[in-house]
């Protein structure tokens, strides 16, 4: 029999081991985080890279790079769950909006790291970039054909990379690369920050990770069983009708365009039409086919935030008398331009594989103006683009263990009130959903909403998270019809 040992156990040791057990175990990945500079951020951040199979199934096949940004947080002694932002799109880079959301969540980022995850396909991570048609002539951008000829060409581009096989993009597979990056940083539980298609991957990370997740903000709600761009021609058509109901109720807009509604039908039975006007970019004068698709996209851009739309009346007049430049321009101010534009190749990669094979069985109506106008791309592009596998529980909607806010602007014409209503519906009793009625798409920049936000994660228990007050969404303003210098004046004497 062995003599016990006689000196005794360090009490400070003792506590010092209680105190590391009950820490997430440490992980090796966590220390490739170096500093760096992000365009557009004053101060040092943090950016770490992880490499990963392009397809699982193949741990040893090709391999891709997912690159992160780590806003650390103000506070020494800081939370241990970091919030996880998930951009839109699909095809929007996380860490080119870095900038703008690490603002929007300052707050957060008091106790709270902020994580920006490239998504696989886009910014840095394996990105999937067509050319920039922003410079090309009107003419092109408004042709069809041309567009179709364009993005064929882009594929074959994309199939060329190394890791151009276009099967392994879909937002499954992206959120199992979010979920490493997270065990790289070893946190036991993030929180999740998603916007537009960014709600759909913040749905599907819960449903494969729900052990993972402290808490959800979707704003703008996309669900897995949406079907684009069906539920859009729907959805585009209820934000048009409520911009000309509220013409209608309004004095100002009376009394400035009393025939919007009959110069909307003008335009529409004049079309196609040749008419000459100006590059919005270049300035170069054009002479171009106005069509029913090139319309409806002038008037759809604008929509997505109310203080554009208040531009339309305007716009529509103008356009009943033969001058389109305004519907041009409009329907080009809020396309990404040069190293921010959206990937392309991920966008249809993800649309191709996780939407349009529903497209037969869904029973969203089109609207009355804006019908198939936009289906055709998709209808074009999917027949031929690689599709990925995609889970029949992938378009499931399951009960959320962990609270979940969802935000709607009431005039959204992408992603409205009646998505994020079904979405909190299905996922139970610790969703809830708040409408902001006078906004458009994207409801966190406004406001007080912002505050809403922080107060829901900051919380220390569920209940008292699912009880923040948000009814400042109700007290915020539509914007007021734009009305012309010239117009406000009236004519001269």
């Amino acid at each position: 029999m062995k003599t016990p040992l006689k000196f005794p156990f360090p009490v400070w040791l003792l506590a010092l081991i209680l105190s590391l057990s009950s820490l997430p175990a440490w992980n090796a990945e966590a220390q490739t985080l170096r500093p760096c500079r992000v365009s557009g951020m004053r101060t040092e951040v943090q950016c770490g890279v992880l490499q990963r199979a392009l397809d699982p199934a193949r741990p040893n096949g090709v391999q891709i790079n997912v690159h992160y940004v780590v806003v650390p947080a103000l506070a020494r002694r800081k939370f241990s769950d970091p919030v996880f932002f998930l951009a839109g799109g699909p095809g929007q880079s996380a860490i080119q909006v870095a900038p703008q959301m690490a603002q929007l969540m300052s707050r957060l980022n008091n106790r709270r790291d902020l994580v920006f995850v490239d998504q696989r396909g886009t910014g840095q991570s394996a990105p999937l970039m067509c050319l920039d048609e922003s410079s090309n002539t009107l003419t092109q951008q408004l042709d069809a054909q041309w567009q179709t000829m364009q993005l064929q060409q882009c594929l074959t581009q994309l199939q060329k990379l190394p890791y151009g096989d276009l099967r392994f993009f879909t937002t499954t597979l992206a959120m199992q690369d979010v979920d490493a990056v997270r065990l790289a940083l070893a946190a036991p539980t993030v929180n999740l920050v998603g916007v537009s298609y960014g709600t759909r991957a913040a749905l599907e990370y819960q449903r494969q990770f729900p052990n993972a997740v402290r808490r959800s903000v979707l704003d703008g709600v996309a669900p897995p069983d949406m079907v684009l761009p069906a539920s859009a021609s729907m959805d585009n058509q209820a934000a048009f009708d409520a911009l000309l109901g509220a013409c209608e109720r309004d004095a100002v807009c009376v009394r400035t365009y009393p025939r919007l509604r009959r110069d909307w039908a003008s335009v529409l039975a004049g079309l196609p039409r040749t008419v000459q006007l100006a590059h919005p970019l270049t300035g170069l004068p054009e002479k171009i086919t106005m069509t029913r698709a090139a319309v409806l996209g002038g008037v759809r851009t604008p929509l997505y935030a109310p203080a554009l739309a208040a531009a339309l009346p305007e716009a529509i007049t103008q356009a009943a008398q033969g001058r389109f430049e305004a519907l041009v321009a409009m329907g080009t101010l809020m396309g990404g331009r040069g190293p921010n534009r959206p990937a392309v190749g991920l966008h249809f990669s993800v649309i191709c594989a996780e939407d349009w094979p529903r497209w037969s069985s869904n029973a969203d109506l089109p609207g009355h103006d804006f019908g198939a106008a936009f289906a055709q791309t998709y209808r074009d592009a999917c027949a031929y683009w690689p599709r990925g596998e995609v889970a029949p529980a992938f378009h499931a909607l399951v009960p959320s263990a962990v609270p979940v806010l969802l935000l709607s602007g009431g005039l959204d014409p992408v992603t409205p009130p009646r998505h994020g209503a079904r979405v909190a519906q299905a996922l139970g009793p610790l969703a809830r959903h708040v409408v902001v009625p006078q906004a458009g798409h994207g409801v966190l920049g406004l406001g007080c909403m912002r505050d809403v936000m922080f107060r829901f994660i900051d919380a220390q228990d569920e209940a008292a998270a699912l009880q923040v007050d948000a009814s400042c969404a109700n007290a915020m303003p539509r914007a007021g019809v734009f009305v012309p210098v010239a117009r406000a004046q009236g004519p001269k004497p």
